[in-house]
């Protein structure tokens, strides 16, 4: 399905083994829901990598995934989305910050433009 807005904004991280299941219920039944209320974020879909096999140039390739291993991808109006204060509150909303975010590592954030 192709994206609906001009901007997408990426976050990946990886997550300690221990609190996956907690990481996993959290994202999904509060961190995302109050993100999709923000005015100008549009879309949220998460996604977790893994290892593929592939064929690239006549050779079998067996790829790594080799970056962290969750990803959540927003769809926004605007970079200026993650600035406002309806973006803060909700970032800062619910078990995320507290119980969360502290066992989170190897965070990137990425705003890309849709060409």
């Amino acid at each position: 399905m192709p994206f609906t807005t001009k901007y997408v904004f990426m976050v990946s991280m990886d997550v300690e083994p221990g609190k996956e299941a907690l990481f996993n219920e959290v994202y999904d039944t509060e961190h995302v829901p109050l993100i999709l209320k923000v005015p100008g974020v549009r879309a949220a879909t998460r996604m977790a990598g893994e290892p593929f096999t592939m064929n690239l140039g006549g050779q079998r390739l067996e790829k790594a995934h080799d970056g962290p291993k969750y990803t959540a991808i927003y769809e926004i109006d605007s970079p200026g989305v993650l600035l406002s204060q309806e973006w803060a509150a909700a970032a800062e909303a619910g078990r995320w910050p507290g119980e969360v975010r502290p066992f989170t590592k190897n965070r990137r954030h990425v705003i890309c433009k849709i060409i």
